[in-house]
């Protein structure tokens, strides 16, 4: 590739978009010196920073990536979870080490969007605490209802129901959201009325027509279980209470991540392709550049998205907007907005503002992440719309006019075959696995 054909501009762009950035064809022994200087500097610079920040003494946690199958895949062992064989685990020094967790690939550019608080690190002696807690129906005042009958991992992490369904099959007005990437989210629920996955964990348990019980019998019925109060002594300085409760099924809700779609391998495809689209006949002479080239096609073969799919990716964050709500890594901007559901009623649930009081808020709710929505239905905050294609209806027509709908929503004029490509990105480019997860091994009853 003659260097002629590169500006300075066009490689700056180009090192701004996270490829390679070609070598000028000009001084290279010089360049390569300088290039030598300056990473030992950035070297010692960085170790010196580190040495500072750590104090004097650095214990390295270890360093997880979510969807690791071992995080969630229970205690080993077969039948009901003994005291035994919960205490093995327990003393295992290594399930009780902090975890540094990494996101999967395409969910990665949002690790800056990670919220774990300070006082509950993840273990993975926690999370398989949660793990228990979120599939154990005794958490409920009559035993039939577990966090997992609301937000199932087969049906999507959530519910198939318009409504969420309780003890002595009561329901309620919303639809249930999901409980996947909550790990990036820090307000919770439709209208975030809980300030923190914590808090929102023991929110159902007392709830009347939900769990039914109060924290105080929840408590006392995991304090009565041999091998919930063992876990709890070892795990918790302060042993069994209902704020540990929900410290340990927030941490396995953290572990509940989506993985890498096909979108994920495209998009870095498509994006190389078009920062070197005058220049790709020429990357043979560029063996850093090809070769990365020849990775991400290779990628994106192994995870193929349809023209369909690609079509609709392209209108998601072109002509119908998607983006201006569903934005980042996971396809939400975590904010709330009034997109016209349920105004046109007489009494219309007013979401957001029934938390915040503030005008803005009138009929606003959180805007959910497209990621594996195909599996999620149905959809909006009450369950209103029964299939995708009546989802992009709505949008098309720019949602029910009222006095609060936000500035976001406008017609669309899409075609029908711009419709049929939405969907396809959908339930095609944005689908993914879920780690596995161990579902029916609970502690033994007392």
């Amino acid at each position: 590739m003659p260097w002629h054909r590169f500006s300075f501009c066009q490689c700056e762009r180009r090192e701004r978009a996270g490829f390679v950035r070609p070598m000028l064809r000009f001084n290279n022994a010089f360049l390569n010196t300088l290039n030598f200087i300056m990473t030992i500097h950035r070297f010692l610079m960085c170790a010196a920073a580190t040495l500072v920040a750590a104090g004097p003494t650095v214990f390295a946690a270890e360093t997880v990536s979510l969807g690791d199958p071992t995080l969630t895949a229970g205690i080993p062992g077969d039948g009901p979870l003994t005291l035994e064989q919960a205490q093995r685990f327990l003393a295992n020094a290594d399930n009780h080490t902090e975890l540094n967790v990494e996101l999967p690939k395409g969910l990665d550019a949002a690790s800056g969007n990670i919220h774990i608080p300070e006082d509950n690190p993840i273990t993975r002696a926690k999370i398989e605490l949660g793990r228990q807690l979120y599939f154990d129906p005794r958490l409920s005042a009559d035993g039939t209802i577990s966090c997992a009958t609301c937000h199932a991992p087969e049906t999507g992490w959530g519910a198939p129901t318009q409504f969420g369904e309780g003890i002595r099959g009561q329901t309620g007005n919303r639809n249930s959201p999901v409980s996947f990437n909550r790990i990036l989210s820090k307000h919770q629920f439709h209208d975030g009325r809980a300030a923190s996955l914590e808090e929102q964990a023991v929110g159902p348990i007392a709830n009347p027509i939900e769990m039914g019980n109060t924290h105080e019998v929840c408590v006392k019925t995991l304090a009565d279980n041999p091998v919930y109060k063992a876990q709890f002594d070892k795990i918790f300085e302060d042993g069994v209470t209902i704020d540990n409760v929900g410290k340990a099924l927030a941490t396995f809700e953290r572990a509940i991540v989506t993985g890498p779609a096909p979108y994920d391998y495209y998009a870095p495809l498509s994006a190389f392709e078009k920062t070197f689209a005058e220049d790709l006949e020429y990357l043979e002479e560029e063996p850093a550049l090809a070769e990365q080239y020849a990775k991400l096609k290779e990628e994106a073969a192994k995870n193929p998205m349809s023209e369909s799919s690609i079509r609709g990716m392209e209108l998601t964050f072109g002509k119908a907007n998607c983006t201006a709500c569903h934005a980042g890594a996971n396809f939400t901007d975590e904010q709330f907005h009034n997109i016209g559901v349920g105004m046109a009623s007489e009494n219309p649930d007013l979401g957001r503002f029934e938390v915040t009081k503030e005008e803005k808020d009138r009929g606003a709710f959180k805007t959910p992440t497209m990621r594996n929505v195909a599996d999620t239905g149905p959809y909006m905050h009450d369950g209103s719309q029964a299939t995708l294609e009546e989802v992009i209806e709505w949008y098309n027509k720019g949602g029910h006019p009222n006095p609060y709908l936000s500035d976001k929503m406008k017609p669309l004029n899409l075609t029908e075959q711009e419709k049929a490509d939405l969907v396809e990105f959908m339930r095609q480019g944005l689908q993914s696995d879920f780690p596995v997860i161990e579902v029916g091994r609970l502690p033994a009853e007392s």
